[in-house]
């Protein structure tokens, strides 16, 4: 699976915009992890990125995401701030990543510079260099000392169910929230754990099916399942709200279940789930223009 879009059959709009921001746009933040005499340059712009996994790059696993970011980051001259120490790091973290296997339009990191940057001149320079389905497709500067891991609270997904009927799943929908508790396995590396899957799920209902696919052809009959789950520990994904369905309706989609994650952030006392970055984005309306600003 390629990483380097610039290798990428694809890529010729995306390395053109590449190489237009590593000109002016970064020149002379050349990213280096040696320790400079004196220790690294302080971090003094924090930026927050949602970005998407799509199609086939929905198997790219957390770690390989973290690290097509750094070569992106590398390759972009990005002035990307270091941690202190004989093994420097670079400051990015990650918050609530989705499982391998799972795409998502809403995926959250933040990356801490030691030179101020415009966020958007960031998220295109950033993106020109990831591979089509690994999409970047906002960033904002952080305005407050909170983590993107306290703003997200509950996730809404939304989950494909081929050769599922629609009475069906209404009807095991039905049983799972009848349920006060449903005990589900997960083989984990400690072993299989049991544990409440019914708790954590805060709402749960079918949503129409679309008749006909992307190509005008007649769609495989297919049921949809919109899911919104709260962030427990042990946490509760999608695939163990199928394996509950599984235990109180003999529920058994004829093909794996595709999993998306529409939406992350604060679960609200009426169900709405708050973008994490809207605090950031309601303090600062107005990006600089200025790229490499001290």
């Amino acid at each position: 699976m390629p990483f380097d879009g610039y290798g990428h059959p694809d890529r010729a709009d995306r390395t053109q915009t590449a190489s237009a921001h590593t000109g002016p746009g970064f020149a002379g933040a050349r990213v280096s992890k040696r320790q400079p005499p004196g220790g690294q340059a302080p971090v003094v712009q924090r930026i927050r990125i949602r970005y998407a996994k799509r199609g086939p790059l929905r198997f790219t696993s957390h770690r390989d995401f973290a690290r097509a970011i750094e070569r992106a980051i590398h390759r972009a001259n990005v002035p990307i701030a270091f941690s202190q120490g004989f093994s420097p790091h670079p400051k990015l973290s990650f918050a609530s990543a989705a499982p391998t296997g799972v795409a998502s339009e809403a995926e959250y990191l933040e990356i801490g510079l030691r030179e101020r940057v415009s966020p958007d001149e960031l998220r295109i320079a950033l993106d020109a260099a990831l591979s089509p389905g690994l999409d970047l497709m906002e960033a904002v500067e952080a305005r407050s000392t909170d983590s993107l891991a306290d703003r997200i609270t509950a996730s809404r997904w939304q989950v494909e169910l081929p050769g599922v009927t629609s009475d069906s799943l209404e009807q095991a929908i039905k049983l799972f929230l009848a349920r006060e508790e449903v005990l589900v396995e997960r083989l984990t590396k400690q072993g299989r754990r049991t544990f409440d899957a019914r708790g954590a799920v805060h709402s749960m209902r079918q949503v129409p099916a679309p008749e006909v696919g992307p190509n005008g052809s007649m769609r495989v009959p297919c049921a949809i399942l919109d899911l919104v789950v709260r962030q427990v520990t042990p946490s509760v994904r999608p695939d163990d709200v199928l394996s509950g369905l599984r235990v109180v309706a003999d529920l058994e989609p004829a093909a794996p279940a595709r999993v998306t994650r529409l939406v992350q952030g604060t679960l609200t006392a009426h169900g709405e789930i708050v973008d994490p970055l809207l605090p950031d984005r309601a303090l600062h309306p107005h990006e600089p223009a200025i790229i490499g600003e001290r």
